[in-house]
């Protein structure tokens, strides 16, 4: 489930969203591989701590995508980060 909480005194992070239609598959740390029209959902604090969530688009529940922690060198990079990830994932 994904949840963006921030703690005392910490650094707020920009979220990115776009919708896009994955017809391969999506794997989701969760529930296992889902496809259709989903909505991939990132967010990135300063100190470059990348967080990756997915869902189908108009949906409330929120899962997370594979992996360790992910951490920009450049915090700036998140726009193209996002924008390459969506594409990656869409895979048309």
């Amino acid at each position: 489930m994904y949840e963006l909480v921030l703690k005392k005194g910490a650094t707020p992070m920009e979220e990115k969203s776009t919708v896009f239609t994955a017809t391969h598959g999506v794997m989701t740390t969760e529930v296992g591989v889902i496809s259709g029209e989903l909505e991939l959902k990132t967010s990135c604090n300063e100190e470059g701590i990348l967080k990756l969530a997915i869902t189908y688009a108009g949906a409330a529940e929120w899962y997370t995508l594979p992996g360790e922690e992910y951490r920009l060198h450049d915090p700036r990079d998140h726009d193209v980060i996002h924008h390459m990830l969506a594409k990656v994932l869409e895979r048309t």
